[in-house]
């Protein structure tokens, strides 16, 4: 027997014993997922600013990780913020 056959055998022989211990047992039932609760509802854009002075200067206000904010108009169309 060569090598090949011999690993061969060993795969196949770790196979049927993985398919025999996992035919002896049956899954568990699933649970039921719990109905979700309906959404609060949504709080005023006036009351809903992140920060005193991004909320009337017409600026976009996003903040990245290092806490700059986005100096794009508020709403912009593109993809990307610009940071200063």
């Amino acid at each position: 027997m060569s090598k090949m056959d011999a690993v061969r055998a060993m795969r196949e022989a770790r196979y049927a014993e993985a398919q025999a211990r996992a035919g002896g047992t049956a899954p568990a039932p699933r649970k039921a997922k719990p109905a979700k609760a309906a959404p609060a509802a949504p709080t005023p854009p006036a009351a809903r600013a992140d920060s005193p002075d991004d909320a009337d200067d017409g600026l976009c206000g996003h903040r990245n990780m290092s806490g700059r904010t986005c100096t794009r108009e508020r709403g912009h169309a593109a993809k990307s913020h610009r940071y200063s």
